[in-house]
């Protein structure tokens, strides 16, 4: 028997609805996916941009010249002594002269308190708390035009410092030339006022640039020794090759005194 008008209404409306039904469930498939993939998408994304910021901040550390160059959280360890910031006329306005034995290679030194009052009284006034005793001048820098021996981070990686910071920037040369011999305060890219207890020995003539805060305090001078650090320490070169890293001779601060 033949369906009636009923009966065929009835499946066609059935056929209809089971049509939409699908139609709907594609729809709701579909955004379903589409959110899992976005989602996707935005987990990978922060886990780039984590990587790129990770990355950034170990460039930051690494890339010079000198933006690894002091503690971006200034922090005496439990071992070094605490000393706190003195005021610039600490240095008394004059010149100090001292020994500075690394490797147990005396390095004669001459400080300039005229010049650079505030970063010569804070390295006058860690030296005479022993606060470089011991300490590892853990970066050396090995290129044609750059040649630095970098020191005092208790921390012994470059993150470190004495517990204070300290600015602004003096006594830096005008034209970006640091010659052999040079004394300088290390600091953080783009900040005049993260000076602590790192500091650099220049150990042939060497140009860094300036970057926004300026130049690097230059403390004084090594008036003799270099020809002694050189061999021991520098022709070795670095720990991993490179022109920039941790010296493949293991160089410590044996003692720093001035007068």
């Amino acid at each position: 028997m033949a369906p009636s008008k009923n009966e065929e209404r009835s499946a066609r409306e059935a056929r209809q609805r089971l049509r939409a039904y699908k139609a709907r469930q594609a729809v709701h498939e579909h955004r379903t996916s589409r959110r899992v993939r976005d989602n996707w998408i935005a987990a990978v994304l922060v886990v780039v941009v984590a990587s790129a910021v990770t990355i950034g901040q170990l460039a930051f550390l690494k890339v010079g010249p000198f933006e690894a160059a002091a503690a971006p959280t200034p922090s005496a360890s439990a071992s070094t002594p605490a000393v706190a910031l003195p005021a610039p006329d600490f240095a008394e306005n004059r010149t100090w002269t001292g020994t500075m034995t690394i490797n147990d290679v005396p390095l004669g030194i001459e400080l300039d308190g005229a010049a650079a009052p505030q970063g010569v009284s804070a390295f006058v006034a860690l030296t005479q708390a022993g606060f470089y005793d011991g300490l590892s001048c853990h970066r050396l820098t090995t290129s044609e035009t750059f040649g630095v021996l970098q020191c005092g981070d208790p921390n012994g990686d470059g993150s470190g410092g004495p517990g204070f910071s300290y600015g602004p920037i003096e006594n830096a040369p005008e034209d970006d030339v640091y010659p052999a011999g040079t004394i300088a305060m290390a600091r953080q890219g783009g900040n005049g006022e993260s000076m602590g207890s790192q500091f650099f020995i220049v150990y042939k003539d060497t140009t860094i640039p300036s970057d926004d805060a300026g130049g690097y305090t230059v403390l004084g001078t090594v008036t003799s020794g270099l020809d002694g650090l050189i061999p021991s320490v520098v022709e070795s070169g670095t720990a991993d090759g490179s022109e920039d890293g941790a010296p493949a001779v293991p160089t410590t601060i044996t003692s720093v005194t001035v007068q």
